[in-house]
């Protein structure tokens, strides 16, 4: 498994297609791994795939124990661009859902020198965390449990010692129709053995409520965000149609999209769009490339 070295982290990835192809680079979502990819790159033969490990997943590690274990929305991009620092890659199309796609998201929407293309599931991700106290229909809130248990003690005790229970229980109601096995879900299981995950999502899901302090170091780019800057680039968003956390409605992420742009409706999908639709998914980077 290669590995590459930013300022922050020491970030393990997975790499398929020649050196000199056109960089892809596929960011994976909360709670999974780069092996919900696995049925996207052998689709994508002309490409360059590159499939990191977020922070807090696999054996990407921080440098330092001094480093805040934050997965707030700003690290997540900041790791993406300085993923693609340290690899040399100038501009390469971007793609991701949940986390993942967060983190593409960002990078479009700041550095759009960064991304040749955007292939974002669900729509447009930067957290508007000013607005994050208005609340949302009751069967939205319903949705979001796991984001509230998360806000108590009880709840981060109850991840640190039941992570693949409570994520194998979002696989099923976020992707109804996805009839994985245990061998599929343990692949990627076995990156939440990660020492720093438990820490890394608890303060992901407290910070984009405003109950849990972000890193210092990224005070900067998380002002960018509150703006809610525009995306720029060409930009696909796909979206399941069985999306049990979020299901199609009217398309309000739209308006924060100025440049190319088309919404997919994946028919059966559900959340974990690149496993249940990697055909869709893939199409979309073709699309863009």
């Amino acid at each position: 498994m290669p590995q590459v070295r930013t300022a922050t982290l020491e970030i393990a990835y997975e790499e398929h297609g020649a050196p000199d192809a056109p960089p892809v680079i596929l960011m994976h979502g909360f709670p999974d791994d780069p092996h919900a990819y696995d049925g996207v790159w052998p689709l994508l033969p002309d490409c360059r795939v590159l499939v990191p490990w977020l922070r807090g997943y696999g054996e990407t590690r921080f440098l330092s124990d001094a480093t805040p274990r934050s997965g707030q929305q700003a690290a997540l991009g900041a790791d993406l661009r300085d993923f693609m620092d340290a690899l040399g890659i100038e501009s390469a199309v971007v793609g991701g859902y949940d986390w993942g796609g967060r983190a593409a998201c960002i990078v479009a929407a700041l550095w759009p020198q960064r991304a040749r293309g955007l292939v974002t599931c669900g729509g447009y991700n930067v957290q508007n965390i000013a607005a994050s106290g208005i609340p949302a229909p009751a069967a939205n809130e319903h949705g979001l449990w796991y984001q509230w248990y998360f806000h108590t003690e009880r709840g981060r005790a109850g991840l640190q010692q039941n992570r693949r229970d409570i994520s194998r229980l979002l696989w099923r109601l976020w992707s109804p129709n996805y009839d994985f096995d245990d061998a599929t879900f343990e692949l990627a299981a076995a990156s939440f053995d990660n020492p720093d995950f438990v820490d890394v999502v608890i303060q992901s899901y407290r910070h984009r409520f405003g109950n849990a302090a972000g890193d210092s170091a990224l005070e900067d780019i998380e002002a960018q965000l509150a703006a809610q800057p525009p995306i720029t680039v060409p930009a696909i968003a796909l979206q399941g149609e069985v999306d049990g956390l979020s299901a199609p409605g009217p398309d309000r992420h739209a308006p924060h999209f100025t440049g190319p742009y088309e919404r997919r409706i994946v028919p059966r999908a559900g959340h974990f769009l690149p496993r249940e639709a990697p055909e869709a998914f893939a199409q979309a980077v073709r699309d863009l490339l």
